[in-house]
């Protein structure tokens, strides 16, 4: 499973989340971090958003493109994490 965190340098907010989703062992996570600062378009679409999660899906036909996730509140805790990440990707915790 592979998750990407939008994020920038100096978000408390990304950083906790980053560090919740660390925690999470139940699943094989993969997780991207990408700097919105680097890129204009990653800029423009998340500058007041961050931290924000999309999953990647590949397609058929091989094209891969992300699916956003709802943001966890800051007060969510590990376990709430985990429970919505479930949700999107069924098998999580059943392996």
């Amino acid at each position: 499973m592979r998750l990407i965190l939008y994020s920038k340098p100096g978000c408390h907010l990304c950083e906790r989340l980053l560090e919740k989703l660390k925690q999470i062992s139940d699943f094989k996570l993969e997780i991207e971090v990408r700097d919105i600062t680097t890129r204009e378009d990653w800029f423009t679409a998340y500058q007041y958003e961050i931290p924000v999660i999309t999953k990647e899906i590949v397609c058929p036909d091989g094209e891969i493109r992300e699916e956003l996730l709802p943001r966890p509140s800051p007060r969510a805790s590990v376990e709430n994490v985990k429970q919505m990440l479930q949700k999107f990707f069924p098998i999580c915790g059943k392996e």
